[in-house]
């Protein structure tokens, strides 16, 4: 098959885009809770509630800035919006990224960010990740277990992911290591010294969608957030009678790095126009994220649809030692 079969959605321009996954960013709920951490800045803690005058103005700006180097792998792309709106939203200051703490040769890991607010020197460290889970009804551990939620890749799930945060990624700002890189790194006016380092906080902002199946019912994972964004995943086989209980709706097909905010209106398109090229991304490239749009009588506004061959999942990760 040519690759040039495969038609593209109408494409917005990149800081078009990119000014929408801000605004989207701003009010994402986290798809996780994790005890002893907090989530994801508010609005109001970036001084965004309401919104002042001049903000969209520097939000646009700042995604005019990121449009002449978008990264292309999503996690890349997530990362580089926090920075843009931590060093550009009123009430923080961006203090660094991808900060790595090292022993000798030895990369013990990084830092996604380190912030401040203006009312208080203290530094906080905000690890970040965007995440689009699977639920399968049959699988490893117990139902309502994060084992059983899977990344469309099958390579990652909810609970190596969460699992990794609370061993590894977010205790290593408290290592001694990691205080001396940031001592280094920091002015005194950013919570440098000794006094200031005791009162880093760590944060973890993890946005994202967990994905329902179409074909059985599944409870929501242990440590789901009470909001989450919500989904519907399906076999390629399903996806006819999910279109059909869905009509008459409009189709929009998404396309990495632009998972977050929901297309603008005119890339969404009679479902006709895009399901011979969506099928053909499937057979070929595996499982794709659509979103459809309501017209008239269908009772969701909008709904996230990740469509999977009818032999998905080829992998599944190993569960966790003890669950």
């Amino acid at each position: 098959m040519r690759t040039d079969a495969i038609a593209e959605p109408p494409a917005a321009p990149p800081e078009t885009a990119i000014a929408h996954d801000l605004a989207w960013l701003l009010d994402a709920p986290d798809i996780v809770a994790l005890d002893g951490y907090e989530g994801r800045p508010s609005r109001a803690e970036l001084g965004l509630a309401p919104t002042p005058p001049g903000w969209n103005e520097r939000r646009a700006k700042a995604a005019r800035t990121l449009a002449g180097k978008l990264p292309t792998r999503l996690g890349h792309y997530h990362e580089a919006l926090w920075r843009l709106l931590l060093g550009s939203a009123p009430a923080t200051r961006l203090l660094a990224h991808n900060v790595a703490i090292r022993q000798q040769r030895r990369t013990l890991g990084e830092l996604d960010l380190v912030y401040r607010t203006l009312a208080d020197p203290a530094p906080i460290h905000l690890e970040v990740a965007i995440k689009f889970y699977l639920g399968l009804p049959e699988g490893p551990g117990a139902l309502e277990g994060q084992d059983r939620w899977i990344g469309p890749g099958g390579l990652d799930s909810l609970a190596r992911k969460c699992a990794h945060l609370v061993a590894h990624q977010l205790p290593l700002s408290a290592t001694p290591l990691a205080r001396d890189t940031l001592r280094r790194l920091l002015a005194p006016r950013d919570g440098a010294g000794d006094e200031g380092l005791e009162g880093l906080t760590r944060r973890l902002a993890m946005p994202g969608v967990l994905f329902y199946p179409f074909h059985a019912p599944l409870p929501p994972p242990t440590g789901a957030s009470a909001h989450h964004a919500r989904g519907l995943w399906c076999h390629a086989s399903d996806w006819e009678t999910v279109l059909k209980e869905r009509m008459p709706a409009r189709l929009a097909w998404l396309k990495k790095p632009f998972w977050l905010a929901p297309p603008r209106d005119d890339a969404f398109l009679a479902p006709s126009r895009l399901l011979p090229a969506l099928t053909e991304a499937l057979e070929r490239f595996g499982p794709q994220q659509v979103m459809l749009r309501a017209e008239g009588g269908w009772d969701g506004k909008e709904e996230r649809v990740f469509i999977v061959p009818d032999d998905w999942p080829r992998q599944v990760p190993l569960p966790l030692p003890g669950r």
